[in-house]
């Protein structure tokens, strides 16, 4: 059950992530897509989308890694 419950805490931010590259990619090609009234807010909500899910995959493999003892003397704590 609690791999289950970490799988779906990972899916989530996958979810955002494609989201995110997508508004962006869409608003490259010119796209505007229904909720953003501007393109350059759809770019921004995506390029935020795709930062906070990256640093969220980011923090949980340091975290991860940290807690098995497979980061360098810098990274811990």
């Amino acid at each position: 059950m609690a791999r289950m419950a970490a799988f779906i805490v990972l899916v989530i931010p996958a979810i955002l992530m494609a989201a995110g590259i997508k508004f962006m990619r869409d608003t490259l090609f010119g796209i505007l897509i229904s909720p953003f009234p501007w393109i350059w807010l759809q770019f921004i909500v995506g390029a935020i989308f795709f930062a906070v899910s990256f640093l969220f995959f980011a923090g949980f493999l340091l975290y991860r890694d940290r807690k098995r003892g497979k980061v360098s003397e810098r990274w811990q704590k």
